[in-house]
């Protein structure tokens, strides 16, 4: 580090004091910031449902903002009163006119979607987009104030550690279930503190919008009545339906699960019979429910004479619900075992064998925090699912699905993929044309089923299964729909014109632009992380988070290797990167599956973690040595959303081949490296 570096310059921004000192000022800043974007893209998420299936754009929207924050320091000395009026608006506008999905697109089946209610996605999209770009640049512009009055490495060792603070606080107000209005009190208190208004209006300026954002908060717990899981607004209603208890649960405004006694389920939708029927030795000493939710098709086995029932179900509140209202009350019945887990980490990780294993209608809704196409349900889908079911099966044993597939493709894709896993062909019966309800069934051998049917099998038309590579069970071609496509290129091009209104001429960022492939290209490992882990451990939120902070906690640990010691030189680092990203492609996730969980927790974490640590120690040295701190740390920022663009490259790739794509960005960001930054120490 050069002693340029570890100048501590005045601060230019402000003349007056802030009552907080600097490095807790930055970290509150930070972890607000960190915060009020994890809390964005949950609330929106629950009343745009356009944002269940995109949310990263709102992750987009607040790297545009971020960046912008920081490309905005010494550029004025006013307060970022426009953050929380911005919040305000949001919060209104999503309030009056929630969405629901539309369920024409092509190119993506939006699963379950019923009606199409709000404003048009080209409309609230953008909306959405520009609202949270504006919100967090607030957040971001006081984050980078405290950067010029501390040393480069030590302002970014406290930015991480407020990140660390606010992923916590989420994480902990997730588990707790606390509603929004809970997250609308933090993001007021954390305004008040960090903008300190001490005139009139300024205090108007705050304390208006952060009333409305309480308020409307509020509101919408009371009336809606909603748990709050860490995946979903829950709603419900309970009435009698032809002298019939029933309770129908909404997740995040769309229907998802109705709670009926096990006969009238099975009167109402055959459907719900035909695994059983199916099942040539008829034998239920163990069955594993993947998609228990509130307890009907729990219900069902108990009726059909199930010994033991293993029930999977993700998301805490939907077996809550079942626990509490079904009317069969069958997780009350001593013969159910609940795992709250993921469905696909369950059957990696159980020793048992079971009779019949039933993938109950695991449809998710909802897509993983941070990855830009897998949904919670995308890993139970794929050939290696189905072969990691087929091993779990006791000899006779049953394996089957139901679902509305909507696409006869779909049927048979899904059919074609139990087929590849199970060597012969499954009994294949379409209940209902309408929606193509459907039940898949496969005997661990030909002789374990009996079919009403022989299936016709796979036509041309078919795509083929989809894999853990490329877990798009939803998308029939390999290539980004063009939604995706129309949409990145908007965000793309308005991302152009934000930075050059917001920071001025590009010239700035011009000695940077190494800086910017770095984020580009860390934005993509990062995904390739959450994704690898989610398959070796869970797309359960814990996962989630622990991964994030992990992640964090990798970066922090290069900061502080890189203040404290002696590092290697730039050329040296890169080299270690590409050599962690090499090893990273050589090491299949299949090999990794198939080791204990606690020895496939530290090899997972060495391959992952090895890239991500060289590629801070490369920014890091880099950073120190930057002339404009504030705008090389928004270049990168701005790098980040591009990387976010480029995730989608995975639908065509897969996620290991993104691997490949950082690659050759860190060549890039090697090759626009300053000619004094090659040979510095």
């Amino acid at each position: 580090m050069t002693a340029a570096a570890q100048t501590t310059p005045p601060p230019r921004h402000d003349v007056r004091a802030h009552w907080l000192a600097t490095r807790p000022r930055l970290i509150v800043a930070s972890a607000f910031m960190l915060f009020l974007e994890l809390a964005l893209i949950r609330w929106t998420g629950s009343n745009i449902v356009h944002l269940s299936y995109f949310t990263n754009f709102v992750l987009l929207g607040s790297f545009l903002g971020i960046g912008l924050g920081f490309l905005r320091v010494g550029r004025t000395a006013r307060q970022p009163y426009y953050s929380p009026i911005t919040l305000a608006v949001l919060v209104m506008v999503v309030l009056v006119f929630p969405v629901t999905v539309d369920r024409q697109t092509e190119g993506v089946l939006y699963w379950t979607s019923l009606s199409t209610a709000g404003p048009p996605a080209w409309l609230i999209l953008p909306v959405v987009f520009a609202a949270a770009a504006i919100v967090l640049m607030g957040p971001a512009e006081l984050v980078g104030r405290c950067f010029p009055e501390l040393g480069r490495l030590e302002a970014y060792r406290y930015d991480l550690i407020g990140s660390l603070t606010g992923i916590g606080l989420f994480t902990a107000l997730s588990f707790l279930g606390a509603p929004p209005v809970v997250w609308g009190v933090i993001a007021a208190l954390a305004y008040a503190v960090l903008l300190r208004p001490r005139r009139v209006w300024a205090r108007v300026a705050l304390a208006v919008p952060s009333l409305v954002v309480v308020a409307a908060l509020a509101a919408e717990t009371l009336t809606a009545g909603a748990l709050w899981s860490p995946y979903y607004k829950v709603t419900h209603s309970r009435f009698t339906e032809q002298d019939v208890p029933v309770m129908d649960i909404q997740v995040n405004g769309i229907p998802h699960q109705r709670a009926v006694p096990a006969d009238r389920r099975l009167e109402w939708e055959r459907q719900y019979a035909l695994p059983y029927e199916r099942s040539a030795a008829g034998r239920l000493d163990d069955v594993l429910i993947v998609g228990a939710g509130s307890g009907t098709d729990v219900a069902i086995a108990l009726s059909k004479g199930a010994g033991r029932v293993d029930a999977v179900e993700i998301d805490p509140k939907l077996r809550q619900l079942g626990g509490t209202y079904h009317p069969d009350r069958p997780y009350d019945d001593p013969r159910v075992t609940t795992h709250v887990t993921d469905g696909r980490a369950f059957l990696e990780q159980t020793g048992r064998r079971y009779d019949l294993i039933l993938f109950a209608l695991p449809d998710s809704l909802t897509l993983v925090s941070g990855a830009s196409s897998l949904r919670l349900e995308s890993y139970l889908f794929t050939k290696e699912a189905m072969e990691a079911a087929r091993d779990r099966l006791k000899p006779g044993g049953t394996f089957s699905m139901y679902n509305y597939y909507r696409e006869s493709w779909l049927v048979d894709r899904l059919a074609s993929t139990v087929q590849a896993a199970f060597g012969h062909k499954p009994c294949v019966d379409i209940v209902s044309e309408t929606g193509q309800q459907a039940v898949i069934t496969s005997g661990l051998g030909a002789a374990d089923q009996a079919c009403g049917a022989e299936w016709a099998g796979a036509t041309a038309a078919t795509p083929p299964p989809s894999g853990d590579d490329r877990p798009f069970l939803y998308l029939k071609d390999r290539t980004i729909p063009e939604i995706y496509v129309i949409t990145l290129l908007l965000i793309l091009i308005v991302s152009v014109l934000a930075v050059r209104a917001v920071a001025g001429p590009y010239a700035r960022m011009r000695p940077y632009a190494d800086l910017f492939l770095l984020g580009v290209a860390f934005l993509l490992l990062e995904t390739k992380s959450v994704t690898g882990f989610a398959l070796l451990f869970g797309t359960t939120w814990v996962v989630n988070a622990i991964v994030f902070a992990g992640v964090l906690v990798a970066v922090l640990a290069a900061v502080e290797v890189t203040r404290r010691f002696r590092t290697p030189s730039l050329p040296v680092m890169y080299g270690v990167l590409l050599a962690g990203l090499v090893l990273a492609w050589l090491v299949p996730n299949s090999w990794l599956l198939g080791l204990p969980v606690p020895l496939r927790a530290v090899v997972a974490v060495v391959v992952a973690f090895l890239p991500i640590f060289a590629a801070n120690v490369v920014f890091a040295k880099r950073f120190a040595d930057s002339a404009d701190g504030t705008t090389a740390f928004g270049a990168n920022l701005l790098g980040a959303m591009v990387g976010g663009c480029l995730e989608y490259l995975a639908l065509v790739v897969g996620y290991q081949a993104l691997l490949v794509v950082a690659g050759a960005l860190y060549l890039g960001a090697f090759a626009l490296l300053p000619r004094g930054a090659r040979t510095a120490g």
